[in-house]
């Protein structure tokens, strides 16, 4: 397995493209924006994307799908309760920032438990609400990424539309802490952490 990581957007999201190195086939999580640069990455590395997935319906991370989908053909998957945060400016929040970002409907609605296969890497499908209400996080092998559920000694904003602290905090410990303590966390924005490190360090998680 190998992951790219890219920042995206004026609100510096994280893309990740992960690919199975036997395959060649790969899966674009999060495009929230700087479609250019990610199509280079695609063309750079020779993948055949399979996957377009949404951990959540913001804007800073679903803005350029239509863009990634035109290119590659995939299709763009989200979580059935954040679904329709893709077709209303409203929903995804961005237009409170002004750019009125409408997308295409989703071609697949995840639910929790949902296995994912792009190539030989199995992802599963971890329902996660509390930043939205159809938050997921994704883990294949020994990482999860997160979205804006877990971050590195933080936690996503809960005073979204939709949003809700105890249930995000409940998430977490519930779904997430349990992993095995070496489990790594690729997030939404910022730098990568562990299981362990926000299990003993998380603030918000004491």
């Amino acid at each position: 397995m190998k992951i790219i990581k890219l920042e995206v957007g004026n609100l510096g999201a994280n893309c990740y493209i992960v690919y199975c190195e036997k395959t060649l086939n790969g899966a674009v999580i999060d495009p929230g924006g700087n479609a250019q640069d990610i199509i280079r990455v695609i063309n750079q590395e020779n993948i055949k994307i399979v996957s377009i997935i949404n951990t959540h319906g913001h804007a800073d991370h679903i803005g350029d799908n239509d863009r990634i989908k035109e290119h590659t053909g995939a299709p763009v998957m989200i979580h059935k309760e954040d679904a329709g945060m893709l077709i209303s400016s409203q929903g995804n929040l961005s237009m409170y920032i002004g750019s009125n970002l409408i997308c295409q409907a989703a071609d697949v609605l995840l639910s929790d438990g949902q296995k994912i296969m792009v190539g030989e890497l199995e992802f599963q499908v971890i329902h996660t609400p509390g930043h939205t209400p159809g938050g997921i996080c994704l883990k294949v092998n020994d990482v999860v990424f997160s979205g804006d559920t877990l971050f590195q000694q933080s936690i996503g904003r809960s005073d979204f539309p939709g949003g809700s602290h105890n249930q995000l905090v409940n998430s977490i410990k519930e779904r997430l802490l349990v992993l095995a303590d070496e489990t790594t966390i690729l997030p939404g924005h910022g730098g990568e952490t562990t299981i362990i490190n926000e299990r003993q360090n998380n603030p918000f998680l004491q």
